[in-house]
């Protein structure tokens, strides 16, 4: 697959991601903000209806009162006026006012229960003696005085409570447990089942009454109702309540979008994760064209000198010059040992596509191991020109490695040293072993062209090499270090590289220190 047409489904699927999620969220957010509205208009009703409720209660106590004083009054007066006249204790007598000014007196007895209307005071006598002409406007009088007496005791009791309701402490006029189970009984009425908290404040803040656990956040939004809004305007109080739940309360009616965004960001990081390793498996494709590039070059070249010393050994020539067939014996020998190694590189290939490298495991001294390697190198660092040199631990460097793995990883190190070595320069390597606590460490520094920081954290990768511009003598198949670092990894080690462009590189291998008992 082209990049051009990778690029083109990232952009597609982003935009089509990005286009999902925003929908998802504004959907979420209008929801919650539905959800807000909702609820603020159910409190806000549930608090006027809880204030109405309080006016009502008020008005109905002094109600009461009104009529209670009213009766003793008028028990009072009829009594004395009962003993003025002789009548029985048994009958009493009431005074309506008509609408034209007229004085009507009822006399009611107790014991027959029945109403007896006296002649009006006026100066003159009803002409109408009809009996039920009597019965219906005596009804009418009685409903009249009902009326007046009921209108006035009503306006009584408004002036009462204008004039000296606000005048007494809000808590005497309300009972706190009541206006609680007003709020909860409202809001249940309203669908709103969840905890509560409220407070009674005066005009000024000063809270004068709040439940135990009223202590509401900063950014909390509080409710606010006036309880008495007829008050005067410097005597108002205001019940304010508070939801400590009303979060989670809002945030319940969109649970049902959460699996929803849930899938759609496992659907987007399931994207990424395929199109990440549709890149890492495109450059995994170009390395490994890269490699049997490589490896055609490697290999063509030793077979066709071989093939060339072949034919040359058919001359009847050769054969009757001994140096002559000495020197073509050698080179078909070099060739074949150089062909070689060229496949076992190749074959290292199948160590990384298992779990676990088989090794047979040997306690080895790290000193002991790389003097060996270091006198095998030797011919060939001097060959070029340079110089190998070794500082060796004192200690005890005991390591349980495999001897043949870990002298490659040597070998591999140092050949990578003599493969990157700066033309006009010569080249100097050095291996150190240090024993530092319970490990051991191996390194390797050569005086190299070294490598790029953007380069060093690939360095490890499989079929991964390093540009070298427009020099064309390195040439490898890009295992030699994924092959070191996989064998250390599986000897329970670490390998780090440190490099400077133009200075030199140093590898250091870090193993398990295995004590002498």
């Amino acid at each position: 697959m082209k990049k051009s047409t990778i690029w083109l489904l990232i952009l597609v699927m982003t935009l089509t991601f990005a286009g999902l999620l925003y929908l998802q969220i504004t959907y979420m957010e209008n929801i919650v903000k539905m959800r807000n509205e909702q609820f603020s208009e159910a409190v806000k009703r549930s608090l006027y209806e809880v204030s109405s409720s309080l006016q009502q209660d008020e008005t109905k106590r002094y109600l009461e009162e009104d009529i209670e004083e009213n009766q003793k009054r008028l028990l009072t007066f009829e009594q004395g006026r009962n003993n003025l006249t002789g009548l029985s204790s048994t009958q009493q007598r009431l005074s309506l006012l008509s609408p034209d000014g007229t004085i009507s007196n009822l006399s009611y007895n107790e014991q027959t229960s029945t109403i007896i209307k006296e002649p009006v005071i006026s100066g003159r006598e009803d002409q109408d003696n009809n009996p039920l002409t009597k019965t219906y406007r005596g009804m009418q009088e009685i409903l009249k005085g009902q009326y007046l007496y009921q209108k006035g005791l009503l306006e009584s009791v408004i002036l009462k409570i204008l004039n000296t309701a606000s005048n007494h402490p809000i808590m005497e006029r309300i009972d706190p447990k009541k206006v609680e189970n007003y709020l909860r009984s409202e809001f249940q009425n309203n669908g709103l089942n969840i905890p509560f908290q409220f407070a009674i404040t005066s005009r000024s803040g000063k809270i004068l009454y709040n439940t135990p656990e009223y202590t509401p956040e900063e950014d909390s939004e509080i409710f606010s109702q006036v309880i008495f809004p007829n008050d005067p305007l410097n005597k108002l109080n205001y019940l304010k309540v508070y939801f400590p739940t009303k979060q989670d309360y809002i945030l319940s009616s969109v649970r049902f979008m959460i699996p929803s965004f849930a899938f759609t960001l496992i659907l987007l990081i399931t994207f990424l994760f395929t199109i990440i390793i549709a890149f890492r498996q495109k450059r995994l494709t170009e390395m490994k064209n890269d490699f049997i590039n490589n490896m055609t070059h490697e290999f063509k070249t030793p077979i066709s000198t071989i093939s060339l010393a072949a034919q040359m050994l058919k001359d009847p020539a050769v054969a009757k010059s001994p140096q002559m067939f000495q020197h073509i014996s050698g080179v078909i020998n070099d060739e074949t040992k150089r062909l070689r190694f060229q496949v076992e590189k190749v074959l290292q290939m199948s160590m990384f596509e298992r779990q676990k490298t088989m090794m047979k495991l040997t306690t080895v001294d790290a000193n002991d191991l790389v003097t060996s390697v270091m006198s095998t190198f030797k011919l060939k660092v001097e060959k070029f020109g340079g110089t190998i040199d070794a500082d060796l631990d004192t200690k005890d460097a005991l390591i349980m490695v495999d001897e043949m793995h870990f002298t490659n990883v040597i070998f591999n190190l140092l050949d990578n040293a003599v493969k990157y070595a700066r033309e006009d320069v010569p080249l100097e390597l050095m291996i150190r072993t240090l024993v530092d606590g319970d490990k051991v460490e191996i390194s390797v520094q050569d005086n190299g062209i070294g490598i790029k920081k953007e380069d060093l954290k690939k360095i490890f990768d499989k079929f991964y090499r390093v540009s070298t511009g427009n020099l064309h003598n390195v040439k490898g198949f890009g295992l030699g270090l994924a092959y070191v670092y996989k064998i250390v990894k599986d000897l329970k080690g670490s390998i780090r590289a440190e490099s400077e462009l133009g200075v030199g590189t140093k590898f250091i291998i870090t193993l398990p220190l295995i004590k002498n008992k």
